[in-house]
């Protein structure tokens, strides 16, 4: 693992930390949009834009929804938009398979708090590349993770590989993630790590802290094994290419 270096402690309160680097040339290999697709390049830090309260309030949108399934491998998914959701060692459609149940899981008031945090973070991306927002599409996936220590029972469960959200998911221009339980509080491991040739950059996740980056090579990340406990995040994904916007959840 070589060095590490806390980007980000999770006692720490911080209001906007931005590191600029490189961009990687993978953008050059897809359709650039002006005004949007990464000239500068970078990962940005910030406990400024979701309160604690809010992310508590998300979290139980979270655990709501994953009740109803869940892997039978440490890492399950919920996906609001296209509905997938983590069942056993497959996934299911949330909205085909619960139907009129899911009005009794989740609000108006719930997806409404969904959309003004997606709008929050993404107004934030938007102001610390210098892009306008309204040139960002929300893509996906864009989905909750719950995580635990539970030992992995297919490749969906394994989330600890290094990869590169630009090479794995062709949309990807900026990636986010928000944090919705606190590390060695809610769970231990699971720091999120940026592998930079010279040292490994990590966070530490705290809820309500949102992280985001451009999603080429220069940002390669992976997500430490979860030890014990259970994290909860929303990873949070933005293309250029309208072609690939999706929209949000409506109940």
């Amino acid at each position: 693992d070589g060095v590490t270096e806390v980007l980000a402690r999770h006692s720490e309160n911080l209001q906007d930390k931005f590191i600029e680097i490189p961009c990687s040339e993978d953008y050059d290999s897809h359709k650039r949009f002006e005004g949007c697709t990464p000239r500068k390049c970078g990962r940005g830090v910030t406990d400024a834009i979701i309160t604690r309260e809010e992310a508590e309030r998300i979290r139980r949108i979270a655990e709501r929804g994953l009740s109803l399934g869940g892997s039978d491998g440490g890492a399950s998914i919920l996906d609001l938009h296209s509905g997938a959701l983590s069942l056993g060692k497959h996934f299911v459609n949330l909205y085909r398979y619960f139907g009129n149940k899911i009005q009794d899981i989740f609000t108006e008031e719930d997806f409404a708090l969904y959309r003004d945090v997606r709008q929050r973070v993404q107004q934030r991306i938007a102001e610390a590349f210098g892009i306008r927002s309204a040139s960002m599409y929300l893509t996906k996936p864009t989905f909750f993770s719950r995580i635990n220590n539970t030992e992995a029972k297919t490749t969906h469960d394994e989330y600890w590989h290094p990869h590169v959200d630009k090479v794995t998911y062709g949309s990807f221009d900026y990636t986010s993630l928000l944090y919705l339980s606190d590390y060695t509080e809610d769970f231990g491991g699971g720091r999120f790590v940026f592998m930079d040739a010279s040292s490994n950059k990590t966070i530490e996740p705290r809820a309500g802290r949102v992280s985001f980056f451009t999603s080429g090579s220069e940002n390669l990340h992976r997500v430490e094994k979860v030890h014990w406990g259970t994290r909860y995040a929303i990873t949070i994904s933005f293309t250029c290419n309208p072609d690939h916007g999706i929209g949000d959840p409506v109940l």
